[in-house]
Order: C-alpha cells, then sequence, then structure tokens
C-alpha cells in the first residue's frame, strides 16, 4: 500500500484529465505524475531511503505536489510544515522531526543556513539552495514507481495547529490516509468532473487529505490560490467552473456579504466548511440565499481528516453529520463509560484512520489512545439518530460563579443578531465570578455596538450566567493559518493589555 497510488491510478485512467491549476497553467495527471516521479527518483539519488523522512515548508504549488507525492514514491515520510512559521518555530519543528531533505523556499534556506537545525540537514532545494526543484527532477534517469509500503507504514508527519498547547507531530500511516480520503470521495461524490478550489495551506489535514488528496483519488481538478482573496476567490470560480467550494466559518461569513451571492458562485455545486464547527445561523443564512447547503464533518489532525459527515440527503443544520464509513463514535464520561443519546460527554473515535500516535512522544500518545479509542477532547452528544453535535472544546469551557458554560451555546445566540459577522466567546479571570463570560464581535459594515440590547436578546435565550458580562467590537479575530479562531490567542492579548 502506498498513499501515491492514488495518484498512479489516476494518470493511468484520467491521464489528460486537469489534475491542478496554478498560477495560470493547468498541469494534467499524466504530466503531475511524471514530475512526481522524477522527483521521487531525485530523492533516491540524494540517498533519501524508505523510512526517512522529508520536509515541506513552502506555498502551496504544483511542485509541492510532486516533491510531495514523490518522496512518498521513494516510502520516505513527508513532514508537513506550515510556511508561515516563525524561524524559530521551524528551527524546533526541523530538530523534533529530523527530516534527511528540505522542500522550502530561498528565504527559508537564508534563515536557516547558521542554524544548528542546517547543520543537522543533509539537503535544502529549493531556488538558491543547494539544489533547485528542477536540478533535483534532472538527476532521475526516469521516474519512479510507487514503492510498496506495509500499511502500517509511516507516510506523513502533520504537526497539529498548537491552539490548545505544544504543536505535537500527528504520525499517519498509508492505512490511515488512503482510508481517510477515500472515505471522504465517497461521502461527498467526487468524481473526475469536479473543480475543487483549495486556498487553504496542504500542511494542514484538511487542505491535505480532505481536498488535496481525495480529489487526487477521485480524478478531479485541484485549483490552487494562494491565499483567500475575496474578489480572487469570485473569479477564479467562475473562470475555472469551479464545482466545488472548502472553506472554513470564517470566509463562509465574509461570503455572505457579497452581493448576489448566488451568481458569483456559478457552477458550484457543493459546499463544505471545516476547521470549527459552524453556527447553525450562518447555515441556514447561506442555505437561504444560494440555495446549497453547507456540508460539514467533525475530524481532527489524528484522524486524517474524517469522522463523522453530514449529509447530502438528511443534512441537519447544526449538526457534523454521523459516523463515516468503518469508523466508529461514542461519547464517554470522564470515568471511560459510554453515555446514551442526548447525554454530553468527550468525544472518543476509533477507526483505520486513527493515528499511529505522536512523534516520539509515548506519554501523549498513551494519554490520547487510552482505552483503544481516541480522547478527541472535545464535547459533543449523538442524537437519537446518531447524529453528532458539538458543544465545544474541553480545555475552552468557561467556569462562572460555579457553573459551567460552553462557548459555542453563546456564540450560535449571537450569530442570531442581524449585526454580528463573527464572534468569540471567552472567559476571562474576575474577581467575582472567577471567570466573566465575554463576547469578541465582529460588526457588519454599518453597524455599531448596542451592548444594552445584546444583553437583553441573550438573557431572553440564555441563562443568566451563561449571558456574557461584557461585549466588546474588534477589527477581526485572531485565526490559525486554517481558519480556525485562535481563543488562546484572543485570550492571551486581552490579559497581556
Amino acid at each position: 500500500m502506498n498513499l501515491a497510488c492514488n495518484l498512479e491510478r489516476s494518470a493511468l485512467f484520467l491521464g489528460h484529465n486537469l489534475a491542478v491549476w496554478d498560477a495560470g497553467r493547468g498541469y494534467d495527471y499524466a504530466e503531475l505524475d511524471r514530475l512526481a516521479g522524477l522527483a521521487g527518483a531525485g530523492l533516491k539519488k540524494l540517498g533519501i531511503r524508505p523510512g526517512d523522512k522529508v520536509a515541506l515548508c513552502a506555498p502551496n504549488s504544483v511542485d509541492w505536489l510532486a516533491f510531495y507525492f514523490g518522496a512518498l514514491k521513494a516510502g520516505a515520510v513527508a513532514v508537513t510544515l506550515s510556511h508561515l512559521l516563525s524561524p524559530r518555530e521551524l528551527e524546533l519543528l526541523l530538530a523534533h522531526a529530523r527530516p534527511r531533505a528540505l522542500f522550502t523556499t530561498g528565504q527559508r534556506r537564508a534563515e536557516l543556513s547558521a542554524s544548528q537545525a542546517r547543520q543537522d540537514l543533509p539537503w535544502i532545494i529549493c531556488p538558491e539552495g543547494d539544489l533547485d526543484f528542477n536540478a533535483l527532477l534532472q538527476k532521475a534517469a526516469a521516474p519512479l514507481a510507487a514503492l510498496e509500503r506495509d500499511p502500517q507504514d509511516p507516510a506523513c508527519v502533520l504537526y497539529t495547529g498548537g491552539t490548545t498547547g505544544a504543536p505535537k507531530g500527528v504520525v499517519l500511516s498509508h492505512e490511515n490516509a488512503v482510508s481517510a480520503v477515500l472515505n471522504v470521495a465517497h461521502h461527498e461524490r467526487s468524481t473526475h468532473e469536479d473543480r475543487a478550489l483549495c486556498f487553504l495551506p496542504f500542511n494542514h489535514v484538511f487542505g491535505q487529505m480532505h481536498i488535496m488528496n481525495a480529489t487526487v483519488a477521485s480524478g478531479g481538478g485541484l485549483v490552487l490560490l494562494p491565499g483567500f482573496d475575496l474578489e480572487r476567490v469570485l473569479g477564479v470560480i467562475a473562470e475555472q467552473k469551479v464545482t466545488k467550494l472548502y472553506a472554513v466559518p470564517t470566509v463562509y461569513v465574509r461570503l455572505l456579504q457579497v452581493p448576489d451571492l448566488k451568481a458569483g458562485l456559478a457552477q458550484v455545486r457543493y459546499c463544505f466548511s471545516a476547521a470549527a464547527s459552524m453556527a447553525r445561523e450562518v447555515v441556514l443564512q447561506w442555505r437561504q440565499l444560494t440555495g446549497l447547503d453547507i456540508h460539514e464533518a467533525y475530524g481532527m489532525t489524528e484522524t486524517a481528516s474524517l469522522v463523522t459527515y453530514n449529509h447530502y440527503h438528511r443534512h441537519k443544520a447544526g449538526s457534523v453529520g454521523t459516523p463515516a464509513g468503518s469508523v466508529e463514535v461514542c461519547i464517554q464520561d470522564a470515568a471511560g463509560n459510554s453515555l446514551p443519546a442526548g447525554q454530553e460527554g468527550e468525544i472518543c473515535v476509533r477507526g483505520r484512520n486513527v493515528m499511529q500516535g505522536y512523534l516520539d512522544n509515548p506519554q501523549a500518545t498513551a494519554e490520547a489512545l487510552k482505552g483503544g479509542w481516541l480522547h478527541s477532547g472535545d464535547v459533543g452528544y449523538l442524537d437519537e439518530e446518531g447524529y453528532l453535535f458539538i458543544v465545544d472544546r474541553l480545555k475552552d469551557l468557561i467556569i462562572s460563579g460555579g457553573e459551567n458554560v460552553y462557548p459555542r451555546e453563546v456564540e450560535e445566540v449571537l450569530y442570531q443578531r442581524a449585526e454580528v459577522a463573527e464572534c468569540s466567546v471567552i472567559g476571562l479571570p474576575d474577581a467575582e465570578y472567577g471567570e466573566r463570560v465575554t463576547a469578541y464581535l465582529v460588526l457588519k459594515p454599518g453597524a455599531e455596538l448596542d451592548p444594552a440590547g445584546l444583553k437583553a436578546f441573550c438573557r431572553e435565550r440564555l441563562a443568566s450566567f451563561k449571558s456574557p458580562k461584557e461585549f466588546v467590537a474588534v477589527a477581526s479575530l485572531p485565526t490559525s493559518p486554517a481558519g480556525k479562531i485562535l481563543k488562546r490567542e484572543l485570550r492571551r492579548s486581552v490579559t497581556q493589555k
């Protein structure tokens, strides 16, 4: 088994189909597979052997894809890192992963030239590096076919976003990745006629597994953009006849402000949101304006993406769907007992998609996989029909006056207000309550903050201890590169003032 075989199969059956559109040029599957094969052969010439780690730290591009699949073909383990890391963060992760080669940019190469990480890194592939990408390809006498790997052999290492602490390297096997991406392609009914827009980073599990690998497995086309730019996104959707829109809640909130949104989406047939739970009100507004559902799933880096999926035929707004394929989900209490439908507890997962563990971190691995289940750290419940509803992160729980407050419940109420574009609710230190519930709001253009009106609105719909004590208008909320609102960063920025 080799994850790269998905690319080879698409090249065999759909060689002339668009694989990637990048920077104004299209590449078909035959060409992308040839480039990946040459990259794999070039890495082999550099002495990269099966099981060796190679890292990627660069923006999305066709070269990134070719290097990634080339590394997999050679039997190497692809360590995917955010190109937005600070130099110090990059050094720390390279020192932790210990790759034997790095695909990156010229700027990164300059930053690493004098570091300890550079001394332990034999090869840097980038412009003005040890060799550039074209020179790597030229080392190959012929394209390399994917080497056979054991299903349990590591395929890639993805670092968690660090929204609740220091990043950890999640080790995903070929079986983990293959089972997850085929699950995505099946549930989304992906076909070779689809064109999927991707402006989210490939280092993240959503961009890498759910969008990129699942699209490659189904023979569809990837339309790449370096990031989210509203005008550019709408232009490319029309120009490249995009059929599948992948985004995160903050992006959908911004798109809702676009006049004549339905016409702007042109041929889009499918919308999907990830990274954070979508407010039910946003889903309903989107359906009203576009006639399209925003499909959601529940997943995480540790599950190679998909755990549950909110379906075509029985889509439930506010839910993240039912367990996907052979994946199992249960709700457990603090003692590890399974809870019945309707009761809230920790979401636990098991299946072929669940990670091998955390890189060189046996203690964290044992804690996460205790009892044979992956413990997510998320609070949720299953309804009588098996649909999963996310309540909140355990670590985001606010304890105010001895009462438990889940921020997402409060945020769902705030999204019902016409003036609220985005919001995030956190607990701040308070001498009387321990923590006071505080709402940070991004208002829609022309709207004004009305604390008294907001407080009255919340108290009509929430218990008094759940209602925010304070409302703060901000221009924007801190987000990760994948678009997830970073409550930890918001809390830190407030407490440091």
